[in-house]
């Protein structure tokens, strides 16, 4: 596959306050996130907090939110109550209206239990600043009592059922982080089937990972070259007012379409495809 330049605006740092910080050094943790929000530069990364799992971490929003976070990830989420406990009282815009900032700041539930898996969708609609749903396998796994698998058959239920609650409620699915930093073609296996089950991306854990997740999420040459097809197809055949697509001996209907239109704005996305590529 061709090179390609990753767009800073296509992935996100996430400042961990749950599990990378043991028990005993969570109040530490909350002020070195706080100062790397204050003084980090983030290079145009979508800035992001993973908090601890409610109630525990409504106490970390006071550390984070004044600060131009983004995006909080709430982990371990099992219920719709989670999210509503987050924006109780309106919990974060007191917060902003008390340190005068006026950004929007989103959230990420983390499904990571069968419970949080079975209320998928309850979750994913609960608020209007849920942007995005994900999923974390390792506390999935565990918790259903199986380990995890390069070939992902124990989770493809769980996986499945995150991307269409997401759909449904017309937000981002995102795939869990692929733990092994040094196998970069089981990552990329890993990140073909997430793309094939419909997740927009996934998690890393390594810097590394990167390259390899945007790679195998783009739009391969020839899913461009088809997409770019019928994308000129359904143009020519609005402009002689036709209801019908065809593309050599095929009809296409709207959803190909609408497919082929998102590839095309993914390829422009990352990179692969010039803007103006109708121009040329």
């Amino acid at each position: 596959m061709q090179g390609f330049t990753i767009p800073t605006e296509l992935y996100g740092i996430i400042l961990d306050l749950e599990d990378s910080v043991s028990a005993d050094k969570k109040f530490e943790a909350r002020f070195l996130v706080r100062n790397a929000l204050r003084s980090m530069n983030f290079y145009g990364a979508e800035r992001m907090v993973r908090i601890n799992q409610i109630p525990g971490g409504l106490d970390d929003l006071k550390y984070c939110i004044p600060h131009h976070v983004n995006l909080i990830l709430v982990p371990k989420c099992e219920q719709a109550s989670d999210i509503h406990k987050v924006n109780e009282d309106e919990e974060i815009d007191r917060i902003k209206k008390e340190h005068n900032t006026g950004y929007p700041v989103w959230l990420m539930p983390i499904i990571e239990s069968a419970l949080g898996v079975l209320n998928a969708y309850a979750i994913a609609s609960a608020a209007q600043n849920v942007v995005a749903l994900a999923i974390g396998l390792e506390d999935y796994t565990a918790d259903i009592g199986t380990r995890r698998t390069d070939e992902g058959k124990e989770s493809f239920f769980a996986r499945s059922m995150v991307v269409n609650a997401a759909r449904a409620a017309g937000i981002q699915p995102i795939d869990s982080v692929f733990s092994d930093v040094s196998d970069m073609e089981a990552l990329a296996k890993n990140v073909q089937a997430s793309k094939a089950l419909g997740f927009d991306g996934m998690g890393c854990i390594h810097p590394r990972q990167i390259k390899v997740i945007h790679e195998n999420f783009a739009p391969a040459d020839d899913e461009i070259e088809k997409a770019k097809k019928i994308v000129l197809a359904f143009k020519e055949a609005e402009a002689k007012g036709l209801g019908v697509v065809s593309l050599g001996s095929k009809m296409i209907d709207p959803p190909v379409v609408k497919r082929a239109q998102r590839t095309i704005r993914i390829a422009v996305d990352v990179g692969k495809l010039d803007e103006n590529w109708m121009n040329k």
